[in-house]
């Protein structure tokens, strides 16, 4: 280990819900929670605000909802999060090049490889300046923990919160874990915990009582080594520079089980697209196409086609997926999609002969639809023109997301349904604003982009 607290852990504190507070004026001090809104959604973050209530990330959207009922009910809007997410990392890539992302909002930097710090009170300083340039490029806090290790470093930023700085100095490091709960340690759940719990073990100092041969007994080989070794503050890891994607999935949990099999496909195609946007941002490609489905069994089911060539094409990935779900039986319903792609590349490696001759094979069907209309306008070519000319579906607005009207500017939604929208109009920088409502399909309402927290703020707004 080492002699100087020079791992940094950085912490932002209730990030999501922080975030949602900063860009809207009228809920700043208020109880927010997001997530999932739906019946079986669940709590992504809860400012502090929600917290005194209850409110707990991973709870329950419904149990939320019942422990503090007048709170904001938001959807998340990753699109701000990773914005600020990037700014964040910015400033931590600055000390050094040894920066350990673990979320959007978490990080360990090797404060030492960058030459940042080398002793107690330089690394107070770094951590006290890294603090005040977060509130001020994004207008949020993070806590910070500094020590001479990974495991230390993350309970000092818990101890830390909300927006505060600890440093554990080399050598105090088991008087300081020694009257703590076991559950302080990493990988210490409920179950390990109740466990230890049941044969007398509730503290750190009393793992280390036990020694490793009864926790071996107690809880298998492994974590018995390695809890012996986090209760004597032994912890060798090193900060590992950010490791390379594995692989770019999205997935959607649905609040009713879908059973319509041409529902599941179209869902099937939403998701392919959301999929290769993401795989765009990031530059990528890849060769293998996964399919995720959850029956409403509660049953996971996972189907991959890899293909000949990396691919970024949207069309590609939405044909393998689609063939993927040809052999996969949704009778019963459907409660989770999820299309991913793995094998990934930074570069695309297209069979060009075969899009080109998909290409004219899209293009010589659709001549041959028009032709079939024209001929036969009264059979199923004039029904597929009928349901082309469909009114569109209502357009949707999640609570929370950005808006943008023709007359009254930026705003953001608080609620909608029975046709009808109510959108607060304010931006970060606002006094708290004036509430309307509108027709779900009016043409001056439209959806927008998240504005920067922070006047001036430039946000990469890289869209695939």
């Amino acid at each position: 280990m080492r002699t100087a607290p020079t791992i940094l852990h950085l912490d932002m504190d209730a990030f999501f819900a922080s975030a949602e507070q900063a860009a809207k004026p009228s809920l700043r001090g208020k109880a927010v929670v997001v997530g999932g809104l739906g019946p079986r959604g669940v709590v992504s973050t809860a400012s502090y605000e929600a917290r005194v209530f209850g409110v707990h990330s991973a709870m329950p959207m419904a149990q939320a909802r019942r422990l503090a009922p007048n709170a904001a009910y938001l959807v998340p809007r990753f699109t701000l999060y990773r914005e600020v997410s990037e700014q964040v990392m910015g400033l931590l890539g600055a000390l050094s090049p040894l920066v350990e992302p673990l979320s959007l909002d978490e990080a360990f930097v090797d404060l030492e490889a960058g030459e940042a710090a080398w002793d107690e009170a330089s690394a107070r300083l770094v951590g006290a300046k890294l603090r005040a340039d977060i509130r001020a490029v994004t207008g949020l806090t993070g806590s910070v923990g500094l020590a001479a290790s990974k495991m230390l470093a993350k309970i000092a930023s818990e101890q830390a919160k909300p927006d505060g700085l600890v440093v554990i100095e080399p050598g105090t490091e088991r008087a300081l874990l020694g009257p703590m709960s076991v559950r302080t340690l990493p990988g210490v759940g409920p179950a390990t915990g109740d466990h230890l719990r049941r044969a007398g073990i509730t503290t750190v100092d009393e793992i280390a009582e036990a020694g490793e041969d009864e926790l071996v007994r107690l809880v298998g080989k492994a974590h018995g080594h390695a809890l012996y070794a986090m209760a004597l503050a032994h912890d060798e890891r090193p900060v590992v520079a950010e490791r390379e994607t594995k692989s770019v999935s999205v997935e959607d949990t649905y609040d009713v089980d879908i059973h319509d099999r041409m529902r599941v496909g179209l869902e099937v195609q939403r998701l392919a697209d959301r999929c290769v946007r993401r795989l765009r941002d990031a530059g990528l490609s890849g060769r293998t196409i996964v399919l995720k489905v959850r029956r409403y069994d509660f049953s996971t089911l996972t189907r991959s086609e890899t293909l000949r060539g990396p691919t970024d094409d949207p069309g590609v990935v939405r044909e393998a997926a689609a063939r993927l779900l040809e052999a996969v039986d949704t009778t019963g319903g459907v409660r989770l999609l999820g299309v991913g792609v793995s094998g990934l590349a930074d570069y695309t490696q297209e069979d060009l002969f075969a899009q080109a001759q998909a290409q004219a094979q899209a293009e010589a069907e659709a001549t041959a639809g028009e032709a079939a209309v024209l001929e036969h306008p009264d059979e199923e070519g004039a029904e597929e023109v009928a349901a082309k000319q469909t009114p569109p579906a209502e357009r949707r607005w999640p609570a929370g997301h950005d808006v943008r009207h023709a007359e009254y500017g930026h705003g953001w939604v608080q609620g909608s349904g029975l046709g009808r929208v109510t959108v607060r109009f304010e931006t970060p920088y606002s006094e708290p604003g004036r509430v309307r409502t509108f027709r779900t399909d009016d043409g001056a309402l439209e959806l927008a982009d998240p504005l920067p927290l922070v006047r001036g703020a430039v946000c990469d707004r890289r869209r695939g």
